[in-house]
C-alpha cells in the first residue's frame, strides 16, 4: 500500500500561500498538514485560526491539524469549523487524554495522539485502541528544517508491534526531517503517513517530489 503524503504548510512560502495551496491541490498529496504553535508548549508561534480559515477554504485536500499547544481541547470547535479531517493533540499536553480523544471524536473528527522524541511508545498502550492515528515526532517540535532523529525508526517499529498486538486500527504518521531517503526507511519500518515540509516546499519541483514520496516502497 502506498503511503499517505501530507505536505506541511509550515514550510510553505507564506507570502504566496494561495499559490502554494493550489500546487498541493494539483499534486498527488493526500492531506494538507497544518501546525498550530502557541509559543508555550513549543518555542515558536505559527498560524492562528484567522489565517487557517482561508487556508481551509482554498484547500481541496483533507486537513490534518496538529496542535502543538497547551490545553488543545479548548479549540476543538475551532478546528471542527475548519472542516478538519484529523485533530492531533500531544500526549505531553493532555493530562486527561482519554477525555480529549472522546471530545474530538464526538465533534466528528478523527482523533490523533502525537508523541515527542523523548516520549516512549509504551505510554500509549492504554489509548492506542481509541485513536485513529499516532503521530511520531522525528524532530523536536517547534521548528521546520531540523535533522531527522534516527531512533524514530525503532519507535515506528515498536508502535507497529503495539498496534498489531492490541488489534488497534491506528495509522502511524511521522513528522520531521522526512525526505525521499528517510521516508523510504520509515515506510519500511511500518509508517503509513509521511509529513514532509522542506523536502516538498524547498524542492525545485514540489509536485514531482510529492509524487516520488507517494510511490515509496
Amino acid at each position: 500500500m502506498k503511503p499517505i503524503i501530507a505536505p506541511s504548510l509550515l514550510s510553505a512560502d507564506f507570502a504566496h500561500l494561495a499559490r502554494e495551496i493550489e500546487m498541493i491541490n494539483r499534486s498527488d498529496a493526500d492531506w494538507l498538514h497544518i501546525d498550530v504553535m502557541d509559543g508555550v508548549f513549543v518555542p515558536n508561534i505559527s498560524m492562528g485560526f484567522p489565517v487557517l480559515k482561508p487556508v481551509a477554504e482554498l484547500s481541496e485536500k483533507p486537513l490534518d491539524v496538529h496542535l502543538m499547544i497547551v490545553q488543545p481541547e479548548k479549540f476543538i470547535d475551532e478546528v471542527k469549523a475548519l472542516g478538519a479531517h484529523t485533530m492531533n493533540v500531544h500526549y505531553e499536553a493532555c493530562p486527561h487524554l482519554h477525555r480529549v480523544i472522546q471530545q474530538i471524536r464526538e465533534a466528528g473528527m478523527e482523533p490523533v495522539v502525537t508523541i515527542n522524541p523523548a516520549t516512549p511508545v509504551a505510554l500509549l498502550s492504554d489509548i492506542i485502541r481509541d485513536v485513529d492515528m499516532v503521530l511520531v515526532m522525528s524532530v523536536n517540535p517547534g521548528f521546520g528544517g531540523q535533522q531527522f532523529i534516527e531512533h524514530t525508526l525503532e519507535k515506528v517499529r515498536q508502535l507497529r508491534r503495539l498496534i498489531d498486538e492490541t488489534g488497534s486500527k491506528a495509522l502511524i504518521e511521522v513528522d520531521g526531517g522526512v525526505n525521499l531517503e528517510t521516508g523510504a526507511r520509515l515506510v519500511a519500518a511500518g509508517a503509513d503517513v509521511l509529513v514532509a515540509g522542506n523536502a516538498v516546499f524547498r524542492s525545485p519541483n514540489p509536485t514531482e517530489t510529492i509524487h516520488a514520496l507517494k510511490n515509496l516502497r
